[in-house]
């Protein structure tokens, strides 16, 4: 592909997959990603790396850190930004998609997924579609906390859960189920905890721990992995910042007051 013709809508929007997977500050054209997706979608790594860079122009969380990202993004790069902004799982299995099809692969082979005890039919693409959107969110979420654990700083990825705020199981909300800031990088138990109530992450970002631990003081391994960290700041992502209406819901809802 001449290296003056124009991005295609499908090539913008795989270049906004990139941003969501891709720490931000290791963006580079020597990212194996980033010459990955070069190669599938016929573009240069470098081109693809100031593509991924002109979405940091539009991140308020990168804005707020003094990050503006490269000035010369284009009027598609802003109508890919504000359409999949607000369309979280369009943006997951779409993008996945189009990154298949560029490879001239099945969808799970792009991403990994394994789904062996169900036959070709309405079944298994709609549990295919859901893993695909499982597999994107955990990507992004992993990413934006570049690989640690926001409570304990745990940095073994095998290890780490992509946590949502508002419950994955709460069908009132399903239009937030892949949206980053409705996500938290957590280790398993700490995850676990989470989902149940046991703790909460509060409006300005502290670990608060619940009551319900008071019973359990004389335990010194409760002390050690939970109350030392009540009102300790968790360590904020570098992008998609957890929503504090979020927050709140999981103080209301979940949290074990």
């Amino acid at each position: 592909m001449p290296r003056n013709e124009n991005w295609t809508r499908e090539q913008t929007i795989i270049a906004l997959n990139l941003y969501c997977k891709i720490p931000f500050n290791r963006v580079s054209s020597s990212h194996p990603d980033i010459i990955r997706i070069a190669n599938i979608i016929g573009r240069n790594p470098n081109a693809v790396k100031m593509k991924v860079g002109n979405f940091g122009s539009f991140d308020p969380e990168l804005k707020a850190k003094g990050i503006v990202g490269l000035a010369n993004a284009s009027r598609l790069d802003k109508e890919v930004w504000d359409e999949f902004n607000s369309n979280w799982e369009l943006l997951a299995y779409h993008s996945e998609t189009l990154i298949a099809q560029f490879s001239n692969k099945p969808i799970e082979e792009i991403t990994g997924i394994i789904i062996d005890d169900l036959p070709v039919g309405r079944d298994r693409e709609t549990m295919v579609k859901v893993r695909v959107n499982q597999y994107f969110f955990r990507s992004t979420i992993l990413s934006s906390y570049n690989q640690k654990c926001c409570i304990t700083g745990l940095s073994v990825s095998e290890l780490l859960v992509a946590s949502h705020i508002i419950p994955w199981r709460d069908k009132d909300h399903i239009h937030h189920r892949l949206n980053p800031r409705n996500g938290l990088c957590l280790n398993t138990l700490h995850d676990r905890a989470f989902d149940q109530g046991y703790i909460t992450i509060t409006t300005d970002y502290k670990v608060k721990v619940s009551k319900w631990f008071d019973n359990y003081k004389q335990d010194n391994s409760i002390g050690e992995l939970f109350l030392k960290y009540d009102r300790q700041g968790i360590i904020l992502p570098d992008r998609f910042l957890p929503d504090k209406e979020f927050l709140e819901y999981h103080y209301d809802k979940v949290f074990k007051k």
